[in-house]
């Protein structure tokens, strides 16, 4: 099975400069925490949910009208 991901074309977010591996803090409104880690910064995407593949294979898709802020750090390679 492809990748929704094989064909996006890359508009070089901040995140993407980052690194190509990053780990994303998200902090939602009702006070939670998440933090993802093994992210491929090429497969943001964003809309009313953000999405994003993991390192493993994984998707992760997050309501963005629940969002405060995130954080991005960069992985080591």
């Amino acid at each position: 099975m492809a990748s929704i991901f094989q064909n996006k074309k890359s508009y070089k977010s901040s995140v993407e400069e980052r690194g190509e591996i990053v780990t994303q803090i998200i902090c939602f409104s009702n006070g939670n925490k998440k933090t993802f880690k093994g992210i491929k910064s090429g497969t943001i995407m964003q809309g009313e949910f953000t999405h994003f593949e993991l390192i493993d294979g994984r998707r992760i898709y997050i309501n963005t009208k629940n969002v405060d802020f995130f954080e991005v750090i960069k992985e080591n390679p």
